[in-house]
């Protein structure tokens, strides 16, 4: 193991039980392939994209199924070959019915993805270059799902001096990117590099915590020489991974609220994008499978799993073994993640782990009144006051809220978590955002 000095962060955040010793020395495994496949049309931030395949019709692997529907969008692939069987409503994670492709894949088929020849991404134009990742459907794997072409055709006036690659998969149980550098670090390092010479970035900067020290150890030894690419071990900490906190543990400079990581220069993304662009140049892969986490203590066999988009997240949890004391499924992590309304709802693009909890894990707690003790301001790594915010989402001042920085809030959940009174802070909080992004939108 390496020396891993100079123990960067950020300011506040908290130290949840990592819960991460079941599944970090755990390899990638392919999940096997299943009967039937839905593809919802909106996985990603933006809108949703249009189906251009119809019932009956039959699909291969990697075949285009969908088209962007705008800018802020992105392309959507078939994860087997197969026939369309419908397109139309289906429930997803949250229990609401969306637009989605299903697929029954085909029994007789190898599933063999058919790679074409490397495309050069260097001499494309950096139109082209975002272009050709829409075409390829990639968002940001971290969870957000933020159609990743739209961070790479810069706006006018913008420059990105500075690329910063997320590798600190602080959500507890999660180790599917920490898999992906051990595994796969020559993908990562060349999608790294590609990106920072399309957008003309001085250097690159990984971040990855000291709990990853084989994730360090790995991505440094794939590092060519001269490279401008720097690994940078952070210390352990919570929210650490959302984009302001890394840039500010990574280079000490704050992204001034109201502003985004390109106002000072920054790009920021995830590690196991990073492998999924060099699939895309190098073989033709457009992303039709991610790589997932499933564990926690309603999970029989924990593991880290390469996962076709579009699996039902029931087959998941039964390829795993999920146990009879499991009361509830959350997609992401303990923190960020999302309760699952129905175990039929799929893996989508954003789907990072699928964690079991058992009953004792589930209970709500009783809430109390606030004490003012001033814990979920020393949580917060955007310095809010999520207490304040909290009261004014309850009492419905949505003009205060505002003029309170609230849309600055990015829900991380550190002030809930932290709170002795378990007053629920950050649901009031996105509760308040939902309503006030809604009434903007009624407003034109």
């Amino acid at each position: 193991m390496s020396s891993l000095p100079n123990r960067k962060s950020f300011r506040h955040g908290v130290h949840p039980l990592e819960h991460k010793e079941e599944t970090e020395h755990l390899p990638l495994e392919r999940m096997p392939f299943v009967g039937r496949y839905v593809l919802p049309l909106g996985q990603h931030i933006g809108a949703p994209c249009r189906a251009v395949v119809r019932a009956g019709e039959k699909v291969t692997r990697g075949q285009l199924i969908a088209e962007p529907g705008g800018f802020v969008s992105t392309s959507l692939h078939s994860p087997v070959t197969g026939r369309v069987v419908d397109v139309g409503p289906h429930r997803q994670g949250n229990g609401q019915l969306v637009p989605a492709i299903q697929i029954e894949a085909d029994p007789y088929s190898s599933q063999q993805f058919r790679e074409r020849d490397p495309v050069d991404p260097f001499a494309m134009g950096v139109d082209e270059f975002a272009a050709s990742v829409q075409r390829a459907g990639l968002v940001g794997l971290g969870g957000a799902a933020f159609p990743s072409h739209v961070k790479y055709k810069l706006p006018e006036g913008k420059a990105c001096e500075r690329l910063v690659i997320n590798g600190c998969e602080c959500e507890p149980y999660l180790t599917c990117d920490h898999r992906v550098m051990v595994e796969r670090p020559a993908e990562v390092v060349r999608g790294v590099s590609i990106l920072a010479e399309k957008l003309g970035a001085r250097g690159a900067w990984i971040g990855v915590e000291m709990n990853k020290p084989d994730g360090i150890d790995s991505l440094r030894a794939h590092l060519p020489a001269g490279s401008k690419i720097t690994v940078a071990p952070l210390a352990v900490k919570y929210p650490q991974g959302a984009e302001k906190m890394l840039i500010k543990a990574v280079f000490n400079e704050e992204v001034p609220a109201g502003h985004l990581p390109l106002d000072i220069g920054v790009v920021v993304n995830n590690v196991a994008t990073m492998a999924c662009l060099t699939d895309w140049f190098d073989r033709g892969q457009p992303l039709i499978e991610r790589a997932l986490t499933v564990a926690g203590p309603g999970v029989d066999r924990p593991a880290n799993l390469i996962v076709p988009i579009g699996t039902p997240i029931r087959d998941v949890l039964r390829h795993c073994g999920i146990n009879r004391d499991t009361r509830q499924v959350v997609m992401g992590g303990p923190m960020m993640g999302m309760p699952l309304a129905t175990l039929d709802a799929p893996v989508v693009k954003g789907t990072s782990g699928l964690l079991a909890f058992t009953d004792n894990m589930v209970n709500h707690p009783t809430e109390y009144a606030c004490v003012r003790c001033g814990s979920c301001l020393e949580a917060c790594g955007n310095f809010l006051n999520p207490s304040r915010l909290a009261r004014l989402a309850r009492a419905g001042r949505y003009e205060e809220l505002e003029g309170a920085f609230v849309m600055d809030c990015m829900e991380c959940g550190a002030c809930t978590y932290t709170c002795p009174s378990s007053v629920p802070i950050v649901h009031l909080i996105r509760a308040a955002k939902l309503t006030i992004r809604q009434r903007k939108a009624k407003q034109g």
